[in-house]
């Protein structure tokens, strides 16, 4: 089974234009990301897809693959369809462009996941939230899962709500998506439907359309922040110059 991670990279941002290359630590963003993921043992290759010249050209810069996608495409899924299509291999990682402080073991676990059962199409995860605030952010997506551990649902609200509190758990999703190549293409042909469209969460849409989705709960700790804002590039340079002290 050969297993390639994609990274879709946008150069347009309402709040961060040009945000995978802005500078942490004294390299662009997208550097980190493709570092990180390039530590996952169970990637064969990984390769960033973009729509802009200047993102190839950096990438190509630091030694890595990079491909240019149309610039039509509506999601991160589209893009790196679009790249995969043209890619011998069996299984798909699409990994986050924005998330430069991702451990590349939980990309790890959840590519084995995959590889444990032949029947899945698509794999994702999650870690439970302690943080107050994150409970009530709606930037935070929550899932739920049955008790075979596939997805219920996803959503920007607290689910589940805490009626009664003494087993209660929330879990933010973890923005990592593996799919079969298969699963993928059959994917972005899918029609647009209902709950994917009001919380603008496009991973709904498998669920709506009757997919399964399996959803592992990680055991590593998850601090993958984000970056949308200036602030959390800031935010991320610290954290990675309080890593690097630490070492």
């Amino acid at each position: 089974m050969t297993t390639i991670g994609i990274i879709p990279a946008r150069y347009g941002s309402s709040r961060l234009p040009g945000k995978p290359l802005k500078m942490i630590c004294g390299k662009p963003m997208i550097q980190h990301v493709y570092e990180q993921a390039m530590k996952a043992t169970t990637l064969d290759s990984v390769v960033v897809a973009t729509d802009d010249e200047r993102i190839v050209a950096a990438v190509k810069a630091f030694g890595g693959e990079a491909f240019l996608t149309s610039l039509d495409h509506k999601t991160g899924s589209d893009r790196i369809a679009e790249v995969a299509a043209h890619m011998d291999c069996d299984i798909v990682v699409n990994i986050q462009g924005d998330e430069p402080l991702i451990e590349p073991e939980i990309i790890d676990e959840f590519v084995q996941e995959m590889l444990k059962d032949p029947k899945l199409v698509m794999v994702t995860g999650c870690h439970e939230i302690h943080d107050e605030q994150a409970l009530q952010n709606p930037n935070v997506v929550k899932v739920v899962s049955n008790l075979q551990g596939f997805a219920l649902l996803f959503s920007r609200s607290l689910i589940p709500y805490p009626r009664y509190t003494q087993r209660f758990a929330a879990y933010e999703h973890i923005g990592i998506y593996v799919y079969t190549k298969d699963f993928l293409m059959t994917y972005i042909t899918l029609e647009e439907t209902p709950l994917a469209a009001t919380e603008s969460l496009e991973q709904m849409r498998v669920l709506e359309h009757g997919y399964a989705i399996k959803i592992v709960k990680t055991r590593f700790p998850y601090d993958a922040l984000s970056v949308d804002t200036q602030e959390d590039l800031e935010n991320v340079e610290r954290i990675m110059l309080a890593k690097q002290e630490a070492h």
